[in-house]
């Protein structure tokens, strides 16, 4: 694909344009320290696995979904393999039906190309034109997008703050609640109580969650569904991709194929 201008994301903060586009290549480990933007991004790659972390969440982003990310929040993104990443900037004069709430989005094949076809033209692109029609389609195909259950919601409560990052750095692990009450110094019960206090779900259900992300990952690198379950601690695949069904709504297998 032919990118007529490249710019830089801060300089196109300020183009009169009320959708602007952005291509980036970034190796697998590479990260984006946590900043904002005077405008609302649409975070997507084409290629590759993202986790984006804001204040409250923690979002696993594969190359079929996108993350909304409103003006002025804080997010620091991560490359779980190799990204390209192809973006949009959207103007806070645009109201749009994500709201001012982090989501991510499905996105269309439709979608997908427009975002292509609106970065084959120049930033400041001409109006009436080509790119402003772009822009109308794009604006429909966001507003009309599904959103995705990727999300794992952060606690701030410093005890749940261990045992949230514990899980996450060893997703395969499988912990009592009592050992995990002893790493964060508190009692099970009390961790038992945290859990929908801090993050809105009970303990098994923000541990599916982890595992979820954990295994949009190993899906993307091609690992194959008995590997990814046994890896989690599943008794056969059978079992974890009627757990995947069940939270996404189709098998590992369709998840990747749409």
């Amino acid at each position: 694909m032919r990118i007529v201008e490249q710019r830089s994301p801060e300089e196109l903060q300020h183009v009169p344009r009320p959708i602007v586009a952005w291509a980036g290549h970034y190796a697998n480990g590479d990260e984006i320290p946590s900043h904002t933007h005077r405008r609302a991004q649409l975070l997507y790659a084409v290629e590759g696995v993202m986790r984006v972390i804001t204040p409250n969440s923690v979002w696993t982003i594969p190359s079929h979904r996108a993350l909304w990310v409103p003006p002025n929040v804080e997010h620091h993104s991560f490359m779980m393999t190799e990204v390209e990443m192809r973006t949009l900037y959207v103007s806070d004069d645009i109201r749009l039906s994500l709201g001012k709430e982090c989501r991510a989005i499905s996105v269309s094949g439709l979608l997908r190309e427009l975002i292509l076809g609106l970065l084959q033209e120049p930033a400041e692109y001409p109006m009436p034109g080509r790119g402003e029609h772009l822009v109308a389609l794009i604006l429909m195909e966001i507003d009309r997008a599904a959103t995705q259950p990727v999300e794992i919601p952060w606690p701030q409560d410093r005890r749940l703050q261990t045992v949230c990052q514990r899980i996450m750095n060893s997703p395969g692990v499988t912990y009592t609640i009592d050992e995990l009450a002893e790493m964060a110094g508190a009692s099970a019960r009390t961790l038992i109580r945290l859990f929908p206090k801090e993050t809105g779900l009970k303990y098994h259900q923000w541990v599916q969650q982890v595992q979820l992300a954990e295994a949009l990952c190993r899906l993307s690198r091609g690992e194959s569904i008995a590997r990814i379950a046994n890896f989690l601690g599943y008794a056969n695949p059978s079992a974890f991709s009627a757990m995947f069904k069940r939270n996404v709504g189709v098998t590992p297998n369709q998840y990747f194929q749409r």
